[in-house]
C-alpha cells in the first residue's frame, strides 16, 4: 500500500489522548521517540537529531507545546570506557505566538525556557538522586543544556533585517539573562523561523535558522542560517551560514558529543568556574549592561564593542598576538590584549586580560606557565595599561615522575612487621638501569639476598618543573604582581578556589573581587586536617571563603557569580583612565554642577551614604547627595566599617572618596575550629573613631586610588580621634595611623579635605589628614558649622582646666556661691 507512517491515537476521557507511532522504515515496530505526540511533532522538534548520539529519557515539561529530554552520550564502541558519559538537557518548542520578532516577545519565550530548564536540572535523574539504566557511568550533576525553538508564524520580512534584528534582540537577552543562561549551563540556542518576501508578484517562503552557541570555544556566539528543505518531504536537510558564505552548503546532521572545548568547558563548571575563554563572551554581555546604565548615549555596534587577540609566547621567548583555535593551549595560563568600546572611551581602550586555565593540570602554576604569566603581566606594566587577572587554580605544580611509580620498593625494617618503619626506597638494577641516566641519584647496595639493589638518595626527574623551581618561578611572579600593582591598574576577579601563589597573586594586585564560591587559600583544609591530626574544617570556605576574606580586608568586593564578577570589574574600570599616563575620563554630568545637595548632616548619628549618593525618603522623593546621582560604589564594606571608602563622580569627575561612619558598627571575630576554646566574639565600634582596622582601610584605600587610578580624592573629615586603648594600641593603631600620612604624602592628585556641617575633627585626626603633608596636592575646606580642636571639651578640661580652675571659676560666676562668699567675707570681717 505504501504507507510509510501510522499513528494510533487512544481516547482518554476527559485526559489528552495517547499517541503511539509506527514506521515502515523500522518494520512498523513502535518509535518510543514518537509516544504521546501528534505525527508532525518529531518533524517540528527535529527529534531524530537528538537519538543519533544520544540515548534519550523523557522527562515532563510544563508547556504543552514543550518537550524535555535527557540526552546521555552513546559510548564509542571501538573505546573501553574510562570516564562517566556526560548529560545533556533538550528543550524542544513550538511558538505560535506572532510577536517573537519584537524583543518583549522573544524575552517571554526565552524565561520560559529558562524557567523548563530549571526545573529539569532539578530532576533526579539529572542530579543523580535516580540512577539512569545505562549499561556505562553517567556523570550526573553536571548537565548542560541546548534550547530550540520552532516559530511556526511567517515573517513578511527580507532576509537581512531578520537577521539584524535577531541579533539585536538576542544581544539584549543575553546581557538581562546571561546570569541565568550561566547557571543553566545553556551551550547552544536555536530559533528556527520562516520568512515570505515577494519577487516579481511571486510570493516565496525561505526557512532560517538563527543560532547562538558555545560549541566552537566563543561564549554563545551568533550566527545565521538558509535551510534547504527536501522537495517531497519538506524536511529540511541542508543549509548555509550566512556569514560564511565560503563555506558552501553544508548537511543537516545529528548533534555531536562533546568535543574538546565543550568537555574543557565542563571540567571547568564541575569546580564551581568557568571556561577562561568563556569569560571573552561574558565581557561582550558586560560591555552592553554598561551601555544600558547611560541611555542617552549611542551604542557602537554590537559586533565592535569587544575585540580580543590572544597573546602567545614565541620561541624567542616574547609575546605575540596570535589567533588560534580556542582550547589549544597547551599550559594553564591565557592572556589577550583586548579593546572594549564603554561609555568612558566609546572609540576603545586596551585593556590586558590574564587567566588560569583550570582545566590544565588544575590550574597550577609550573615553570611555564610562571614564565608566560611574568611576561604577560611586564607587557601591561611596561605600557601602562590595566592589568586584570582571573583567578582559579591549585597552586604551584607539584611534580611527580610518574614512571617510578610502579617501580620503587621499601626496605622494610622487619619485614614481618611493616608498622616498625622502613629503612630507604630502593630500585632493583634491572628498574634502576632502565630509568634515563642522571634522573635517579641512588647508592649501590645489596638486599639480604644478596642481590645488587640502589637506595634511592634523591629524584631529579627527565623534565624541568617538577620541584622547586616551580616554587622559584611563583616568587619571580609574585615580585612581578607587586611591580604591576606599583606603576599600573591591577585588579583581580577570584572565580574559583586560589591556592599558595594563587592567593598570594591576588592579595599582591591588592583590588581584589571574590565570587561567593573561590576561596583564597593557603593550605586546603584536608591538609590542615591531616596535619592537625583530626577533621577540623570541613571546607576550604572556612579558610578562605568570602566570611573570611571580606572582613579581613583582601576582599573588596563579593559577588554570586561569574557574570556579575564581570560586570563588577567593568564598573571598576569606569573609574580608571586609558593608561597609567592620562588622567580619567570625564562624562557628561548625569546631575548639574550648580545643584543644591538637599541631604544636610545633622548632630545626631546618620548614614554616611546618604550624604554621598543621596537616598529616597519615606514619601518616595529623592534627596540628593554629594555626588552624581547613582555613581557612588563602595568598596570593602565588610571591613573597617567606622570608615567609609568607595568611587563616584562629581560633575561626570571620577573621584575617590573617604568618608566617616558617625554611627556605632560592629567587629566580627570568628571562633577558631582548631581551638575548641575559641568562640566568636562581637567587637563594638563607636562612630567618628579610627580603629586600627579602619586606619589601615584608610591607608589602602588612598594607596590604591593613587596607583594606577589617579583619581582626585575627596576625605570627609568628621573624626574626633583615633581609638588609643590597650587593646587597639596592642593592635597597631598607631602604625596604621602613621601609614595614612605615608600615604597622602606621596599621593600624586588632588586631595580635598572636606568638614562637612555639624562635623568635628579633632587632635591626632587631624594631624594624619593635614594639608602641610602634601601642600602642593591637599587642600582643605570646612563648613561653617564645622569644629575643629586638639581635644573635645572634656579632655581638654582634664588637662587644661583642673579642678581648683574649675572651682574658681565656679566662684567668679555662679551667683548663689558669689552671695555666699559675700556672707563668708562679712562674717570674717565682723569676726576680726
Amino acid at each position: 500500500m505504501g504507507v510509510r507512517h501510522v499513528t494510533y491515537l487512544v481516547p482518554q476521557s476527559s485526559r489528552i489522548p495517547k499517541y503511539f507511532t509506527f514506521l515502515q522504515c523500522h518494520d512498523y515496530k513502535e518509535e518510543p521517540l514518537r509516544r504521546d505526540m501528534r505525527p508532525s511533532f518529531p518533524y517540528l522538534l527535529e527529534l531524530t537529531r537528538l537519538e543519533g548520539n544520544y540515548d534519550l529519557t523523557r522527562i515532563p515539561a510544563l508547556g504543552r507545546n514543550a518537550q524535555l529530554w535527557i540526552g546521555t552520550e552513546k559510548p564509542d564502541e571501538n573505546v573501553v570506557i574510562t570516564r562517566p558519559r556526560p548529560q545533556t538537557i533538550f528543550l524542544r518548542a513550538i511558538s505560535h505566538s506572532i510577536d517573537t520578532d519584537k524583543l518583549s516577545g522573544a524575552e517571554r519565550l526565552m524565561v520560559s525556557a529558562m524557567d523548563e530548564l530549571d526545573r529539569a536540572s532539578l530532576h533526579p535523574l539529572v542530579t543523580g538522586q535516580k540512577k539512569l539504566n545505562t549499561p556505562y557511568p553517567v556523570q550526573y550533576g553536571t548537565a548542560s543544556s541546548r534550547i530550540f525553538l520552532h516559530v511556526l508564524n511567517e515573517y513578511e520580512a527580507d532576509t537581512q533585517s531578520v537577521i539584524k534584528g535577531f541579533k539585536t534582540i538576542l544581544d539584549n537577552l543575553l546581557a538581562k539573562h546571561s546570569t541565568r543562561l550561566l547557571q543553566l549551563r545553556v551551550d547552544e540556542i536555536e530559533v528556527k523561523a520562516r520568512i515570505s518576501y515577494q519577487v516579481d508578484g511571486k510570493v516565496h517562503v525561505q526557512p532560517i535558522r538563527l543560532v547562538a552557541s558555545s560549541t566552537s570555544g566563543e561564549w554563545l556566539k551568533t550566527d545565521a542560517y538558509l535551510e534547504y528543505p527536501d522537495p517531497v518531504t519538506g524536511v529540511t536537510k541542508q543549509f548555509r551560514s550566512l556569514e560564511e558564505a565560503e563555506a558552501g552548503v553544508m548537511q543537516i546532521s545529528p548533534y555531536p558529543t562533546s568535543n574538546t572545548v565543550q568537555m574543557k568547558r565542563a571540567s571547568a563548571r564541575r569546580v564551581g568556574s568557568t571556561y577562561a575563554f568563556d569569560f571573552l563572551g561574558l565581557m561582550e554581555v558586560g560591555l552592553i549592561q554598561q551601555w544600558a546604565k547611560h541611555p542617552q548615549m549611542q551604542m557602537p555596534a554590537s559586533e565592535s564593542l569587544f575585540e580580543a587577540k590572544e597573546l602567545v609566547m614565541g620561541a624567542d621567548g616574547e609575546l605575540q598576538t596570535q589567533s588560534r583555535p580556542v582550547g589549544s593551549n597547551k599550559i594553564g595560563m591565557l592572556a589577550w590584549t583586548t579593546k572594549m568600546r564603554t561609555p568612558e572611551y566609546p572609540n576603545g581602550r586596551e585593556v590586558i586580560l590574564i587567566a588560569n586555565d583550570v582545566t590544565v593540570q588544575s590550574g597550577s602554576f609550573g615553570v611555564d606557565e610562571d614564565q608566560f604569566f611574568f611576561k604577560a603581566s611586564e607587557y601591561a606594566r611596561e605600557r601602562g595599561l590595566p592589568r586584570l587577572y582571573i583567578s582559579c587554580n591549585s597552586g604551584a605544580r607539584i611534580g611527580l615522575v610518574e614512571s617510578l611509580k610502579p617501580m620503587f620498593k621499601v626496605a622494610f625494617t622487619d619485614p614481618k612487621n611493616p608498622g616498625q618503619g622502613f629503612k630507604y626506597l630502593y630500585l632493583t638494577e634491572e628498574d634502576y638501569n632502565s630509568v634515563p641516566k642522571g634522573s635517579v641519584q641512588a647508592t649501590k647496595t645489596t638486599d639480604p639476598d644478596g642481590k645488587t639493589i640502589y637506595a634511592i638518595d634523591c629524584i631529579v626527574g627527565e623534565n624541568h618543573g617538577i620541584g622547586v623551581e616551580n616554587l622559584r618561578g611563583s616568587g619571580m611572579i609574585a615580585g612581578e604582581t607587586s611591580r604591576a600593582y606599583d606603576e599600573t591598574f591591577t585588579l583581580s576577579f577570584v572565580t574559583g578556589r586560589s591556592v599558595g601563589i594563587g592567593a598570594y597573586l591576588v592579595r599582591l594586585g591588592r583590588r581584589v573581587i571574590q565570587m561567593v564560591d573561590g576561596p583564597m587559600l593557603l593550605t586546603g583544609y584536608s591538609a590542615l586536617n591531616k596535619l592537625l591530626g583530626k577533621d577540623v574544617y570541613t571546607s576550604q570556605d572556612q579558610l578562605g571563603g568570602p566570611q573570611v576574606m571580606v572582613p579581613n580586608g583582601v576582599t573588596h568586593q563579593m559577588v554570586p557569580n561569574d557574570q556579575e564578577g564581570v560586570n563588577a570589574m567593568l564598573d571598576w574600570l569606569a573609574f580608571v583612565p586609558e593608561n597609567k599616563f592620562s588622567a580619567p575620563s570625564v562624562l557628561a554630568p548625569a546631575d548639574p554642577v550648580d545643584r543644591d545637595i538637599e541631604f544636610t548632616p545633622t548632630k545626631t548619628a546618620y548614614d554616611p551614604r546618604h550624604m554621598l549618593a543621596g537616598y529616597e525618603d519615606a514619601s518616595g522623593k529623592w534627596v540628593s547627595g554629594f555626588f552624581d546621582k547613582g555613581s557612588f560604589k563602595e568598596y570593602l564594606a565588610g571591613w573597617g566599617k567606622s570608615v567609609v571608602v568607595g568611587r563616584a563622580r562629581l560633575g561626570g569627575v571620577p573621584m575617590g572618596i573617604i568618608s566617616v561612619e558617625t554611627r556605632l558598627s560592629e567587629r566580627r571575630i570568628p571562633a577558631d575550629p582548631a581551638n575548641p576554646d575559641s568562640r566568636e566574639a562581637i567587637e563594638l565600634q563607636a562612630g567618628q573613631v579610627w580603629f586600627p582596622d579602619s586606619a589601615f582601610k584608610t591607608a589602602q584605600a588612598i594607596e590604591d586610588f593613587n596607583r594606577g587610578e589617579n583619581l582626585p580624592l575627596m576625605i570627609f573629615a568628621n573624626w574626633r580621634g583615633f581609638s588609643g586603648g590597650t587593646r587597639d594600641m596592642a593592635n597597631e593603631v598607631l602604625k596604621f595611623g602613621a601609614m595614612i600620612v605615608d600615604a597622602l604624602r606621596t599621593y600624586k592628585h588632588p586631595v580635598f579635605v572636606y568638614l562637612p556641617p555639624n562635623s568635628e575633627l579633632r587632635g591626632g585626626a587631624w594631624v594624619v589628614i593635614d594639608p602641610t603633608i602634601n601642600e602642593e596636592m591637599m587642600e582643605m575646606y570646612a563648613d561653617k558649622e564645622s569644629r575643629g580642636g586638639i581635644l573635645e571639651p572634656p579632655g581638654i578640661c582634664e588637662v587644661k582646666f583642673r579642678k581648683m580652675d574649675q572651682i574658681k571659676s565656679m566662684h567668679r560666676l555662679d551667683a548663689e556661691l558669689i552671695k555666699l562668699d559675700e556672707e563668708l567675707a562679712a562674717a570674717s570681717a565682723d569676726k576680726q
